[in-house]
């Protein structure tokens, strides 16, 4: 079911049971997750333009999923003791999808800082527990995205032709602080080509180590964070990178 995922690059980790149940349950929901991922692709000249912000193509991403009814959803959760309503609370969902045999729940954590990792985790086991959903399923950038980004956006800028501070209105780049412009004029005082320089401080500030991608999210769900919700977690490929 998620072999070709697996064979085109995608992190894939099913825990509690989630994969036995998806097969099982919501084959055709999954179907439709798994064509959508592998026609999805992210230009580079996107990512730098939006200045690591989600980009035209991830929203287009949700768009899709939207259309084939995973919709936002507000989950509302009433407690009534002795016959006496108390505070209500709601859990809301980016992507739900509602089957005959059940809910899927999904998020994209493209580029937040990873504690939402654990608002999400926490919230699919919530919801779990009290039977609303089936499996949670985080969709974010996978290993090998995150190892490839700093030499695909050094690559692809320097075939803008990034040379010097001007090229950055030129190719219309996301703004920067003063902080970051000095940062890229020192390293390249030290012979670091500007491009690169750029590039370096520019991934180190969107794409850090304490933002959400595959090692932080797989790091949590092995300590058993979200148990025993089962869970599907899938980590883009570098390889749906264009540009």
């Amino acid at each position: 079911m998620f072999e070709p995922l697996r064979q085109a690059g995608f992190d894939v980790l099913a825990r509690n049971h989630a994969e036995a149940i998806l097969a099982h349950d919501f084959p055709r929901e999954t179907a439709e997750l798994v064509e959508e991922l592998l026609g999805f692709e992210i230009e580079l000249a996107e990512i730098v333009g939006r200045g690591g912000g989600e980009s035209g193509q991830t929203r287009r991403l949700r768009h899709s999923l939207s259309d084939r009814n995973w919709r936002k959803h507000s989950f509302s959760v009433q407690v009534i003791v002795d016959g006496r309503q108390q505070e209500g609370i709601s859990h809301e969902v980016d992507h739900v999808r509602f089957g005959a045999a059940g809910t899927l729940a999904l998020e994209i954590e493209w580029n937040n800082k990873d504690p939402f990792f654990d608002r999400d985790l926490e919230n699919f086991q919530r919801l779990h527990a009290l039977s609303a959903i089936s499996v949670g399923i985080i969709v974010t950038r996978g290993a090998s995205m995150q190892e490839a980004l700093l030499g695909r956006i050094s690559g692809w800028l320097a075939g803008q032709g990034l040379a010097a501070e001007a090229d950055v209105d030129r190719l219309g780049l996301a703004s920067r602080t003063g902080a970051q412009r000095r940062a890229v004029a020192a390293q390249v005082a030290r012979g670091v080509p500007f491009a690169e320089a750029f590039s370096k401080k520019f991934v180190a500030d969107k794409f850090g180590p304490a933002t959400t991608h595959w090692s932080k999210l797989e790091d949590r769900v092995r300590r058993g964070v979200g148990n025993p919700c089962p869970l599907l977690l899938i980590g883009l490929p570098d390889a749906i990178l264009r540009g």
